[in-house]
């Protein structure tokens, strides 16, 4: 039976060994409630570091291993050396910086990169032990960017999800990496990636597009044969759990234990992990200009700032903490008095119920964080206002503001903004707050962390679904005959034959692709029989397709559908167009040939063509990145479409495609017998535009909507001789 195995650096476990015992403990994270659904079902799952280091001497690696196997958890186990290099070093000091904005602490180490890539391969191994082909894999987070492509080499077939948790930085940004072309292809090899916002999974198509050379349309990516989707999906907290904990005995306890020694001032929360991405030092320098603005507020509010410590040894984040305590410091000893402390500071974790009393009590939650994938404590706050009274002031660069657009919204690199902020979270009135988190508190209720795991798993099924469908089922002998039959007892037959890619192969230069005598004999043996009607459905223009094949009793359609002749021999458009659009795009077009040595143009009756195969390998799809970039841009109030075909980019009116073309013969001669044979993504549109009964044939090994497939224009020919000779 085919189950799900969820993967990650961690799993949602907290494991030590205390006094030569091993100490277990589950951990109550956001992803772990929400992932809970799923790997203790059955034989689900979860696959990932138990959070121990086991070198050679470690004598407790069976013990766990055995101890999470009980509760459907696998363990990766982790040298010391691994975790120095991996976890603290590649991944926190080169992906972490770089993916947050902050290029100047990337630290560019070949060897960190080589434990990357090896912790990498280990999980790989791991995988492989427990997976089965028909099996889901679900991959989590940066420090695994490189797996989804270890996994497809080892199951070609599976299913593979893939969600980024911290934000994805922009092209300019992650073009700065060594290994960034690695890291993407890593990703890529899943059939689903999720990231928190639009904006994150639009600089991840930019940087496949640019860095990769692979186009995207509607967030949907060719990779070789397999069609991947790219997705926003915001995550969510485990709503209930925080507005119940928030009304707990224990929680109502703290409260007033709390609320008795801090006192009746205003209470400003603002709790974060150490690190530089959160913005702590810029949120407290902020809270002392708003003294200093407002004295009338001195004595009547105070911060709570509670930091969990993070990697404090580290040089960056050591030299971060003594920023936070001096400011700290500074503040209190400034402003405070016997009676009013203005920062009441803890560098330590709280449990859940200490944290839930703490947003109780809070007038005003500061989450500013200078970069953040979503942060999840300005959800939880808003989970555990019961009263709904309080204020929400949020970065603009958290990727949960795109959500709670309700809170006061601020750039945290904007002092004044943030003071300003600050004063109208403090005077707000009951009633407008009320019903600002009235708002934001029905939307965290509907997205909550098990809705953003079901919609994760619908999406993936859904592109598996689809990749499915157009999987293309090479032509057996047992199909060959079927045609064959079918072909050889219908009294009316239709075959549309794409030439590029189809007839013949490609060549260096396009006018090297006449036809040869071979073809000439095929194509005439398939005339000869009066119950055919051949139609040759291509790209090329009129003028060479007349020159190549027009002394044959041929039909044609060119351009992709701009032209078509029919057995009167007459060239007719077949919709009413205009080519005045075509001196603009020439101009661009112009521009990227001077820039891109060996490249031309092909200019047609209704389109013009920027062909790039003669173009030095590497160049020339980096230049139709760019160039597609723009011909979408300009064709959008145009009314035109940017084809990309092999090797090709061209560019043409929208409401002209092979299949609406192509319809116009199926919809006149009714025939028992129809065949379509093409190779590139605009025979697509051929097609989805023939009846259920026909033979539609996919040249290559790339998905297609086509039923049937063959490797290649050889086997192609084959095929029509066969036909020729029934």
């Amino acid at each position: 039976m085919a189950k799900t195995i969820i993967v990650s650096n961690r799993l949602p476990v907290k494991m030590s060994i205390k006094e030569g015992e091993l100490s277990y403990q589950s951990s109550e994270g956001g992803l772990a409630t929400g992932l809970g659904s799923i790997y203790k079902e059955g034989d689900n799952i979860w696959l990932g570091w138990p959070g121990l280091a086991t070198d050679k001497k470690n004598t407790f690696k069976d013990e766990i291993t055995d101890t999470l196997q009980k509760d459907n958890m696998f363990p990766v186990f982790l040298t010391s050396k691994e975790i120095e290099d991996f976890y603290e070093g590649f991944c926190n000091e080169t992906i972490w910086p770089n993916f947050h904005y902050f290029n100047q602490y990337i630290i560019y180490d070949d060897d960190m990169w080589k434990a990357y890539q090896k912790v990498n391969r280990k999980f790989a191994k791991a995988i492989e032990k427990v997976a089965e082909p028909d099996d889901t894999v679900w991959i989590h987070d940066y420090q695994l960017l490189l797996l989804p492509e270890m996994v497809r080499s080892l199951f070609p077939k599976i299913s593979i999800g893939f969600f980024l948790h911290i934000p994805f930085p922009s092209y300019e940004s992650f073009r700065l990496l060594p290994w960034r072309r690695e890291l993407l292809m890593g990703m890529i090899g899943a059939d689903f990636l999720g990231f928190h916002t639009y904006d994150d999974m639009r600089h991840f198509l930019s940087s496949v597009s640019r860095l990769a050379g692979i186009g995207n349309s509607n967030g949907k990516i060719n990779v070789g044969n397999r069609k991947i989707m790219v997705d926003a999906l915001p995550m969510g907290i485990d709503y209930q759990k925080y507005h119940e904990t928030a009304s707990a005995p224990e929680t109502l306890a703290r409260e007033v234990r709390y609320r008795t020694n801090i006192g009746e001032t205003k209470l400003i929360l603002s709790i974060d992990r150490l690190d530089y991405s959160k913005g702590i030092p810029q949120r407290l320098r902020a809270f002392e200009q708003f003294l200093k603005r407002h004295p009338e507020f001195l004595e009547k509010v105070s911060i709570m700032m509670i930091v969990v410590p993070s990697r404090d040894s580290v040089g960056k984040y050591k030299e971060l903490k003594e920023e936070v305590d001096l400011l700290v410091g500074r503040i209190n000893g400034h402003y405070g008095r016997l009676n009013w402390t203005p920062i009441h500071y803890f560098y330590r974790s709280f449990p859940l119920n200490a944290l839930s009393a703490f947003y109780r009590m809070a007038d005003v939650a500061l989450v500013t964080p200078m970069r953040d994938g979503m942060n999840l404590v300005c959800k939880e706050f808003i989970a555990s206002k019961l009263d709904k009274k309080g204020v929400l002031i949020l970065s603009e660069m958290a990727g949960a503001s795109k959500e709670l657009s309700d809170a006061i919204q601020i750039n945290p690199n904007d002092i004044h903004q943030m003071v300003d902020a600050l004063h109208q979270a403090l005077i707000m009135e009951e009633e407008e707050q009320i019903q600002r988190m009235d708002v934001m508190q029905k939307s965290l209720q509907r997205y909550n962390i098990h809705h953003w795991v079901a919609l994760f798993m619908e999406r993936l099924k859904f592109i598996r679904e689809e990749q499915q469908s157009l999987e293309t089922k090479i032509i057996d002998d047992l199909t060959r005959t079927d045609i064959i039959e079918k072909y050889s007892s219908a009294e009316k037959r239709l075959i549309f034959l794409d030439y590029d890619g189809t007839l013949t192969g490609f060549k260096g230069n396009p006018q090297m692709a006449k036809p040869d005598k071979e073809l000439y004999e095929i194509l005439q043996k398939l005339i000869d029989q009066p119950q055919n009607r051949v139609v040759v459905v291509s790209g090329r223009d009129k003028t060479t397709l007349e020159e190549w094949l027009g002394h044959l009793s041929l039909e044609f359609i060119a351009e992709h559908g701009v032209w078509k002749k029919e057995l009167d021999g007459k060239w007719k458009t077949i919709t009413k167009i205009t080519g005045q659009w075509k001196d603009e795009i020439r101009t661009v077009l112009e521009g990227y040939v001077n820039r891109t040595p060996g490249s031309f143009i092909e200019e047609k009756d209704y389109s013009i063509v920027w062909h790039y195969r003669k173009v030095e390998t590497g160049l020339g799809e980096i230049r139709t990145r760019e160039l597609t970039s723009h011909l979408n841009y300009l064709a959008g109030n145009k009314n035109l479409q940017v084809l990309e075909g092999h090797m090709v980019v061209e560019i043409k009116n929208s409401e002209i495609n092979k299949g609406r073309a192509a319809a116009l013969w199926v919809d006149k001669q009714k025939s028992p017998f129809i065949m379509a044979i093409g190779d590139d993504w605009t025979d697509e549109d051929t097609f989805v535009a023939m009846p259920e009964h026909a033979f539609t044939i996919k040249v290559g090994s790339s998905a297609s909507a086509a039923k049937y497939s063959l490797p290649s224009p050889s086997e192609v020919r084959g095929l029509l001789t066969q036909l020729g000779q029934a």
